[in-house]
């Protein structure tokens, strides 16, 4: 008999067989198909530099030779144009389909941010219009064979990570990123369990802003309370990546467009960023 390859679909029923081959399962999982590793950027609260850390995973990949696409879903506040330089930048349009933005020829990027005639203007959608966007954007992008996919969400459990989470399936793995304050913490405890609630395994917790190294005498002084994330990880028995020292350099990247993790790279937050880079490499093994 031959395979239905309806089946399941929750569309079942409602499209005719004329449509079958253009049928939007079937062409969701094509395309995650080609994706060998799905990384999923979360954090529970908003400022913690979770953009930030999934431009310097991205980046750090395609410096390792990896193909990877970078998909910026914060649909109310797309930062990632502004942190790679890419702020004037347009996808070009195709007929049934988009391309990413190149950043350079490893990376390949695709924001909301892109697309919106002017960032002064507010993006005021619901949840379901949110969720088409995600999914045209997994789905319509030509993103072709990658070995990684990073998605940066915005902050918290809603829309846009649960569809994120529930379109890539359950081979897509969390990297939550948090800093040390206890009310930080709080909030990462939720992503944990909402990540467990999905079936979807959290490959570690960042701790971003983790103390302030200083560049003269190398003396680390702790900002915030120390030791938040890595405490949750032990408890939550997830695994704990890495401590980001805050740095003004970091700051000032985010600002001007460039790289930390490429143009600083013997500081100590690159070598904690590479850590996370490591992570992400050891899935290939």
């Amino acid at each position: 008999m031959a395979e239905n390859k309806c089946s399941g679909c929750s569309k079942q029923g409602s499209c005719s067989v004329q449509d079958e081959a253009s049928c939007p399962e079937e062409k969701l999982k094509k395309t995650v198909s080609r994706i060998k590793h799905k990384l999923v950027v979360l954090s529970g609260k908003g400022g913690v530099g979770k953009s930030t850390v999934a431009v310097n995973l991205a980046v750090g990949l395609a410096l390792q030779g990896k193909k990877v696409g970078l998909l910026d879903v914060d649909v109310h506040g797309p930062s990632i144009p502004r942190l790679l330089s890419l702020k004037k930048e347009k996808p070009h349009m195709e007929k049934n389909y988009m391309e990413p933005v190149p950043w350079n020829k490893n990376l390949f990027v695709m924001s909301l941010g892109f697309l919106i005639p002017s960032e002064k203007e507010a993006v005021i959608w619901r949840g379901p219009v949110k969720m088409g966007l995600i999914r045209q954007f997994l789905e319509d992008v030509a993103w072709g064979d990658l070995d990684y996919l990073i998605v940066d969400c915005p902050p918290g459990t809603g829309d846009e990570p649960l569809s994120v989470l529930q379109l890539l399936g359950s081979e897509a793995k969390a990297i939550i990123v948090t800093t040390p304050q206890g009310v930080a913490v709080d909030d990462v405890r939720r992503s944990v369990t909402f990540c467990a609630q999905l079936g979807n395994p959290v490959l570690g917790i960042v701790e971003n802003m983790s103390g302030f190294v200083c560049p003269k005498c190398g003396e680390r002084t702790d900002v915030f309370s120390s030791g938040g994330g890595e405490g949750l990880a032990k408890e939550m028995g997830v695994p704990f990546l890495a401590k980001i020292p805050l740095d003004p350099e970091v700051v000032r990247s985010g600002e001007e467009g460039y790289v930390y993790i490429k143009t600083h790279q013997d500081r100590e937050p690159a070598k904690e960023m590479q850590k996370v880079v490591q992570a992400a490499l050891k899935l290939e093994q």
